[in-house]
């Protein structure tokens, strides 16, 4: 089995924990791939093959992303690009994506047996036109979030699906999200978990002026649209963490489901409930004793 090892060296004990990885599948008779960029950190470990990042994608079976959820956004645009399945191991805090945690490295040996079932997750698309018409396009395996800029005390949003206003409101911003996404922006704003295989686009209200502003769970077929009104200043359009865009009152934002998905590998069974309900209830749980 061909491995490519993506890291995130910003994560503590990152590269003790790839060098512990490569260890467990070497001994499994796998061949490691790892980035160029990382050579002369990993140069030490015998039997690498070091080359760019597509080319290690594209030839391998499997990509094994240590750090944490960050970590597998990152390279999730790329393996739905070349069609190739992500393991997350955990060396960060949530880690909702990652099947692993750092001490459950051994483990990778169901990797190389087969032993694991695959999540599809899809992928949403954001076109933003403007007034002419000109277009640029995102993919986002989490969310895509419009939120105004610093200088804006406060927006107005309308949201539109399938050309149909649902919703008009005053906000800090907005956010919408996949199944994936709804354990991480759009829950924290109060949106609901979501089974990350299901197929559906969540919106969701960043500090809403209402009382009765309610998440909305539309069926994935849909086009939703979202304008933002800023009295003349412009609003961040944020894809998976990162800012893309200045969206001005003229902009036009479309979500759509992606053409492409993802697949996470899931190593121990039902890894994200468990995840839920260790990380996120049990604490309330302990608390409460």
């Amino acid at each position: 089995m061909k491995i490519f090892i993506y890291p995130n060296l910003g994560k503590a004990n990152c590269e003790e924990y790839v060098i512990k990885a490569c260890e467990v599948l070497h001994s499994n008779n796998c061949e490691i791939f790892i980035s160029s960029e990382y050579e002369s950190v990993f140069s030490a470990i015998e039997n690498i093959i070091f080359s760019d990042e597509d080319s290690c994608i594209s030839v391998c079976d499997v990509v094994v992303a240590v750090g944490g959820d960050g970590t597998i956004l990152k390279c999730a645009g790329k393996c739905a690009r070349f069609n190739k399945a992500i393991l997350g191991i955990n060396c960060g805090r949530l880690g909702f994506m990652a099947s692993l945690e750092h001490t459950q490295i051994p483990s990778l040996e169901k990797l190389v047996k087969g032993d694991y079932t695959l999540s599809k997750r899809m992928m949403i698309c954001a076109e933003i036109a403007d007034k002419d018409n000109n277009s640029c396009a995102f993919t986002a395996l989490n969310d895509v979030v419009i939120s105004k800029s610093d200088n804006c005390k406060i927006a107005d949003f309308e949201v539109s699906r399938n050309g149909q206003v649902v919703s008009s409101l005053r906000a800090d911003g907005i956010i919408f999200s996949t199944p994936t996404g709804a354990s991480a922006y759009s829950m924290s704003a109060g949106g609901p978990i979501i089974e990350p295989d299901m197929d559906c686009i969540e919106f969701t209200q960043i500090c809403p002026h209402s009382l009765f502003a309610r998440t909305m769970i539309f069926s994935s077929t849909n086009t939703i649209t979202a304008k933002c009104h800023t009295g003349g200043l412009f609003a961040n359009v944020v894809v998976d963490g990162n800012r893309v865009y200045k969206m001005t009152e003229t902009d036009r934002l479309s979500i759509t489901k992606a053409d492409v998905s993802v697949d996470i590998i899931d190593i121990n069974v039902d890894s994200f409930f468990t995840s839920v309900n260790k990380k996120l209830m049990q604490p309330l749980k302990d608390a409460a004793l």
